[in-house]
């Protein structure tokens, strides 16, 4: 999918309904959830992803679109117009426009549309619901590394790139994908959660930049901003409809956690709406095969372990070290 970082995509309905309404949604009764015609992992930003097994629950997951209401699809226009309205979009400045439409590449899909699609759609979330902080940190949050080792741009131009935005939005956007790997693996979940009594008690938090490996260190307070992003971030994978169903898809797995940590140590600064899935595991409007259905019933802990296998294997193809310090105060 050939597109330009010039141009703002039209966001999914869905992805409309979480920018007006702030919150990740269950559309339940309002969506048909349907295969992707001809859909090839390979040309989206799973296509790294190795193993017969993983590569059909991905596709499983991924490799389906929602099919909406035509009352539903209006209403959910309607609020997204009054959104936008009341919430105008900044302008990027021309320089940093320009790094990313010649030295950049988006043309990869993302789960559904394209790469550039879900950086818009976090930059938008974050403009309405995370006004406290820069929303240009989510315009670029995937810039230097994917979880699946796929890149926009190479190291090389890390340069260019790091005097067209403020250093605190730099320290933000080069931590990004790293947070987002240890987040996965699960140690730094399971020590946070462990601290929760002295969360403001961070001083400091040190770990290495995906795309090259570099030392990176944030403060404490700037490591919990990250994890709202993270948060924001996260709204854009979960399924469309049925959660009872797809309480082990690995991205909701994460997003119910880090959502229930932040709350936990009242550090949940981004509007983010949440209500847990309720009522009968069922697939309403959404056909499986046998083995769609099987992928469902994979046990969440068994899901997470797979996960952070995964991203293990993918820092270390390319001499990512997963390894991090929290420095307490």
């Amino acid at each position: 999918m050939q597109q330009s970082a010039a141009e703002r995509p039209d966001p999914t309905t869905q992805r409309k309904a979480a920018i007006a309404r702030g919150a990740a949604l269950e559309h339940t009764g309002k969506v048909l959830i349907e295969p992707i015609p001809n859909f090839d992992l390979n040309r989206t930003i799973f296509k790294t992803l190795e193993g017969k097994a993983a590569r059909f629950v991905m596709t499983t997951r991924v490799g389906k679109e929602a099919r909406w209401d035509t009352a539903a699809t209006q209403a959910v226009q309607v609020e997204y117009a009054a959104a936008r309205a009341a919430h105008p979009l900044p302008g990027v400045s021309p320089e940093l426009m320009n790094f990313l439409v010649r030295e950049c590449d988006f043309n990869v899909e993302h789960a559904d549309g394209s790469f550039l699609d879900h950086l818009y759609f976090c930059f938008e979330y974050s403009v309405q619901h995370y006004p406290q902080h820069s929303p240009l940190v989510m315009l670029l949050h995937s810039i230097l590394g994917t979880g699946t080792n796929t890149f926009a741009m190479t190291a090389d131009k890390i340069p260019a790139l790091r005097p067209l935005m403020t250093p605190w939005e730099w320290t933000q956007v080069e931590a990004f994908p790293s947070v987002l790997r240890l987040l996965y693996a699960g140690p730094l979940r399971q020590e946070l959660r462990k601290n929760a009594h002295r969360a403001d008690a961070i001083a400091s938090i040190s770990f290495h930049r995906v795309i090259d490996n570099a030392p990176i260190t944030m403060s404490g307070k700037d490591f919990w901003i990250a994890l709202n992003y993270q948060l924001i971030h996260l709204v854009d994978f979960l399924p469309a409809a049925n959660w009872p169903m797809h309480q082990n898809d690995t991205s909701f797995i994460l997003f119910r956690d880090l959502y229930d940590l932040l709350a936990l140590v009242g550090k949940k600064e981004a509007m983010v709406g949440y209500t847990p899935a309720a009522g009968q595991r069922k697939a309403e409007g959404e056909p499986q095969g046998i083995g769609e259905w099987l992928t469902t019933l994979i046990p969440v802990s068994v899901s997470e372990k797979m996960a952070a296998k995964s991203v293990a294997r993918f820092s270390e193809r390319i001499g990512h070290s997963l390894d991090y310090r929290i420095t307490w105060s």
